[in-house]
């Protein structure tokens, strides 16, 4: 896909960002595209776009916004957390841009790898980690961050059998507090990650487990995403810099040379503004934080959403246009199998939807409040209630936008529904037609045939023989 992108740009653009559309007119481009082109059809009725420009715009955003604030020479690895956005292609377009992988599992692992990041740019963070996890993480060189003193011992015995180039580090709970989204906030005093470092004599703990092991040589924390403000989240850096500091100073060295500070940048769902950005949390950080930046420590990040979120789009047909109790309603094929969050949590999660008519135009007229339901056999399958939007009509399009990540990659299989195709796009830099625009699959739609092969097709009789 990466190639076959760079191909598309360079005919296209022969000057990357000169004369390019913002990102919503980019995105308008490629909807209208998606109609010309066939993308959407009655056997695949929804279809997730991702903004190739956009993602790699906010790849160098990040880039720039930590190489602002860091000493000469500091060493600096930024890591996608692969569970906002499992695909292969859209790893391998990361890794293009310089960024490597943050792991949670050994499919993320397998994704990662079948991406082509090498294991130095590999980070394996998981509160369960097993002992084969372990083992090949080892063996390949990868960052391991420890979750917890068992996790340690059990690391112990490993490393006593097969000596490894892997940095070890472990994973502390600051306990600062929690954001509007508590299931999203992982530095209260109860989460389930990391060593909890203000419960009695959590912290004493921790500085003699590193005295004790001079492989283990970082630190990392992660106070939460969506929901958490950034003054929070540079709490929860600042208290993890602390104890690298008290650490070291009771080894008399540097034994701790690398700080994880995790990621998650919260992503503004209420309009195309990028807010907050990187930069913002770089320089929030630096003025929390200094010491954190002065050469002294390398850094590792760990964004996920905040890098593709704005850069999606999920594109679904309008199959039934109708009222009920005086309220219009467009019954479409975008429901709780993509935007599961949106659905059970809407208050936590709201999306916006934007109306374009059959042919991908944006859909003109009065707005009308109407409720936005999926395809799914349950009444609480709507992604948005009384939204005003000019009045759709049954060929319709309706698209929810910022889905970028976690939304179309992370499926919900939900009445069986099938995995909507995923395809990246890019537009031409002065062209305001459809003529330029270019998409390349990253995933294929999921058949039929495939939902009955993962569904024990393979097996019909595996319960009925005598």
């Amino acid at each position: 896909m990466v190639e076959d992108i760079r191909r598309n740009e360079e005919a296209g653009n022969d000057d990357e960002g000169q004369g390019r559309a913002d990102a919503a007119g980019r995105r308008d481009l490629a909807v209208r595209a998606a109609v010309e082109q066939g993308l959407l059809t009655e056997a695949a009725p929804v279809v997730a776009l991702l903004d190739v420009a956009g993602v790699r715009a906010s790849a160098a955003a990040l880039h720039a916004a930590f190489a602002a604030v860091t000493a000469p020479g500091t060493r600096v690895l930024h890591a996608f957390a692969v569970k906002a956005a499992p695909l292969v292609p859209v790893l391998r377009l990361l890794h293009a841009e310089g960024i490597g992988a943050e792991v949670a599992s050994p499919g993320e692992l397998g994704l990662a790898r079948a991406a082509g990041i090498r294991p130095d740019r590999t980070v394996l963070d998981s509160p369960a980690k097993t002992p084969a996890e372990l083992r090949e993480a080892l063996a390949l060189g990868i960052a391991v961050n420890a979750d917890n003193p068992q996790e340690l011992t059990r690391l112990d015995a490993l490393l006593h059998s097969a000596p490894t180039g892997s940095p070890i580090g472990l994973r502390v709970n600051p306990q600062t507090g929690s954001g509007s989204i508590g299931a999203l906030s992982t530095a209260t005093a109860t989460s389930k990650f990391g060593v909890a470092l203000r419960d009695e004599g959590a912290r004493a703990w921790v500085v003699q487990a590193f005295l004790d092991r001079p492989w283990l040589t970082r630190l990392h924390a992660h106070s939460g995403s969506q929901g958490v403000p950034l003054a929070l989240m540079a709490e929860g850096v600042r208290t993890v810099h602390e104890l690298a500091e008290e650490i070291n100073a009771a080894a008399g060295r540097q034994q701790v040379d690398t700080i994880d500070i995790g990621g998650g940048l919260p992503v503004n769902f209420s309009s195309d503004d990028e807010t907050p950005t990187h930069a913002e949390y770089a320089q929030l950080l630096k003025s929390t934080v200094p010491g954190l930046f002065d050469g002294r420590y390398g850094l590792v990040t760990e964004f996920g959403r905040s890098l593709l979120a704005k850069h999606g789009t999920v594109l679904a047909r309008v199959e039934y246009a109708k009222s009920a109790g005086g309220r219009a309603v467009a019954v479409t094929h975008a429901g709780v199998q993509i935007a599961t969050r949106t659905v059970y949590n809407p208050e936590s999660w709201p999306l916006r939807i934007a109306a374009y008519d059959a042919k991908g135009r944006p859909k003109d007229g009065p707005d009308v409040a109407q409720d936005i339901a999926g395809p799914a056999c349950f009444a609480g399958d709507v992604l948005a209630t009384g939204r005003p939007l000019p009045l759709l009509e049954q060929g319709d399009l309706v698209a929810a936008l910022d889905t970028g990540a976690y939304y179309f990659a992370n499926h919900y299989a939900y009445n069986s529904l099938a995995r909507p195709g995923v395809h990246g796009f890019t537009t031409p830099g002065t062209d305001t037609t459809t003529h330029g625009v270019r998409f390349a699959t990253v995933r294929a739609p999921q058949t039929v045939a495939e939902i009955v092969a993962e569904s024990g097709g393979g097996h019909p009789d595996a319960l009925v023989r005598d």
